[in-house]
């Protein structure tokens, strides 16, 4: 049997104190996440990044850093992920780009109104990842070998 990763990136993007979520249709229920997506053919993570963020919620970000490389096995389906994230700043939004068609909207929430609707996380790595930037995990995105 073959095995592998499913690589994924995510991006954490702070504005005043609040930080960009999506709210998704992910099987037959709405969940929250942070922009995230895979990795697809040719292009780096960075890219993938930003591709996904500009995609999932209309806005231009600039990558500031990476929280963390993260692993994770989803019981649903048994399907291990690894996740790069991404910490980034807001450049701009574009309120009439459409979003990707799983996407219902985007919410800039704080740690505890995210907290307060973890029965609706995509994953425990949503949590996760903030957590981990809150308390300071940040690194320089040179850590990232393209």
């Amino acid at each position: 049997m073959d095995w592998y990763a499913h690589v994924t990136v995510a991006t954490l993007v702070e504005h005043q104190g609040r930080f960009l979520f999506v709210e998704e249709l992910e099987g037959g229920r709405l969940v929250l996440n942070q922009p995230a997506g895979h990795l697809e053919a040719g292009e780096s993570l960075r890219q993938a990044a930003l591709r996904e963020t500009l995609e999932e919620t209309g806005c231009d970000v600039e990558l500031t850093g990476v929280t963390g490389i993260y692993l994770y096995t989803a019981p649903s389906n048994g399907v291990t992920y690894q996740r790069v994230c991404f910490t980034a700043s807001l450049l701009r939004h574009h309120p009439q780009r459409a979003l990707d068609e799983d996407i219902v909207g985007i919410h800039w929430l704080s740690r505890d109104e995210l907290r307060a609707q973890a029965g609706r996380l995509r994953s425990e790595l949503v949590l996760r990842c903030l957590d981990d930037y809150l308390r300071g995990e940040r690194f320089p995105l040179a850590l990232i070998r393209e």
